[in-house]
This record gives C-alpha cells, structure tokens and sequence, in this order.
C-alpha cells in the first residue's frame, strides 16, 4: 500500500492558493486599469440590477401613494383652516359694518336732536321689529316711567316716521307713517313754499312710489316741487313745526275732486337703529 506524503498535499495546496491569488490580482489590476468589466460580470450585473428593480418597484409605489394620500390629507387641513379664517373675517367684517351704521344712526339722531331744541324729547333704541308688522310697527326700550305718552310723535333721522300706539312700564310701540292703518298717518300738515301755506292730512303711504301722501288740501298757493311739509300743530294731536319731508307732485284723485300731494320723507322707513320721541314743546306744561 502507498504511504500518504502529508507534505506534498501541503505544497500542492500553496500552489493553488498563490494561482488563485496571482489570477485575482491579475483581474482586479486589469478592471483598475481598463474601468471595464467582462461580458460575464455585465450580464451578472444587468440581471442583478432588474431583478432588484422589480422587487422594489411595489414598495417605491406604496410609498408614493401614501405620501400622496397624506400629501391630500395635509391640504384639505390647510384648506379647512383657510375656510376658517375666511368665515372669521367675513364675521368681523359683517360686526364692523352693523357697528359703523349704529355709530352713523346715533349721529343722525344726535344732529336731529340739536333741531329740536325747543322740544323735549326722549331718545329711544329700536329692540323690535316684527317680520309680519314690518312696514307697520316697531318696539322701543322705552316706556311710562321715562315718561312716554300714546299718540307722542316720534322722529327718526331727519324727519317724523310714526306716532306711539302703546305704552308699557319699560318699552313701547310705534305706528309707522308707512302703516296701512287708516288712523294712523293722520297729521295735520302744513305745505309752506314761496307763495305762502297750505294745509292738509297726511292721510297714506304710497309703496310704490315711496311716498307720504297728504289729501284734504286746504289754500290756494301754487305747490311746488320741493316745498317744504311740517306738522301743523293743529288738532293738539302734535307739536308744530316737525320736519316731514318735501314736495314730489300733485295730482288729482280718482274722481277728479280732490288734490292728491306726494311727499318723499326725509326718513327712510326700513332701516331704523334709534328714534327721538317727542314729549310737548319745551317750557309747556
């Protein structure tokens, strides 16, 4: 039997080992120096590269399509606060202009009561209008303690818009001139233009044309347009001399006798904050 030589297995196993180690130095000299590699190593490099393409495409496109999904989620978030801030603004705007036309109304009420100088008069705030009554009656905050009397007439702006109808301890009710009611609108008027007065009865109110209208016309002065309308005084019902309005037209009724007098109020009945209501000429008892 051959005896086993340990020594030349040895050998032969440094020889290999420095082949192998001659062969990859000679490779990995030759791709240093060329920047290239084989055909073996391209297809081995292709493949490996599309294999790896197609195992992380589906999780490149969840990860897209939930950072878009929360992309979405951030938007409609931004957006639903902007729509916050808008409703905000457009709240604060709508406060500003209700307070500018209560600031405006004050004044109108503060310059209409500088006219009335030789009235007494009680300033009220509007707490009540109702929808069905609304061309009709409004509701003041106040009453018979503050010394509010039926049949007070009442001003607003820069001319007489009712009288008061009803009166409790703290509140009260006032007819409107634009009432349908047909004892209600009646003022004894006086029409005074260049030639001299007129009187009459402020009898309606014309929706259409917007427009008081005076009947029962007593006098013979020629009424021009933009003459000036006063209660009279007249009857005890009112004090003198309460601006109305001015002169539109005359016209004749529908039976060709009586004259029919249009006058647009100097106030305007559909937007009221605060009246003036007036108690008797001052000093009168």
């Amino acid at each position: 039997m051959k005896k086993f030589n340990p020594n030349k297995n040895i050998i032969i196993t440094l020889i290999i080992v420095i082949l192998v180690v001659t062969v990859l130095s000679v490779t990995i000299a030759r791709r240093a120096a060329g920047n290239s590699t084989n055909a073996v190593q391209s297809t081995v490099n292709d493949s490996v590269g599309f294999i790896d393409k197609m195992i992380t495409a589906p999780f490149r496109w969840i990860e897209n399509g939930v950072n878009s999904v929360k992309n979405l989620f951030v938007t409609y978030e931004e957006n639903e606060r902007l729509k916050e801030k808008l409703d905000s603004f457009e709240e604060l705007e709508q406060a500003k202009d209700n307070a500018q036309r209560e600031i405006d109304a004050l004044k109108e009420e503060l310059e209409l009561n500088a006219t009335l100088t030789n009235y007494e008069r009680i300033s009220a705030n509007v707490i009540n209008r109702s929808p069905d009554t609304w061309q009709d009656m409004l509701i003041v905050d106040r009453g018979s303690r503050d010394g509010v009397e039926v049949n007070m007439a009442v001003m607003s702006q820069k001319g007489l818009i009712g009288r008061v109808i009803e009166v409790n301890a703290a509140s009260s009710k006032i007819e409107l001139l634009t009432s349908e009611n047909q004892n209600s609108n009646h003022y004894p008027v006086r029409i005074s233009g260049e030639d001299g007065s007129n009187f009459g009865i402020l009898s309606s109110y014309d929706q259409k044309e917007r427009s008081l209208v005076i009947t029962q016309l007593t006098g013979d002065n020629e009424l021009k347009e933009g003459d000036v309308v006063q209660t009279s005084g007249l009857g005890g019902n009112s004090p003198a001399d309460l601006a109305i309005g001015t002169v539109i037209r005359t016209t004749k009724d529908e039976f060709g006798l009586d004259t029919q007098v249009f006058v647009k109020p100097y106030a305007q009945m559909y937007d009221i904050q605060a009246v003036t209501i007036i108690k008797r000429l001052a000093g009168e008892e």
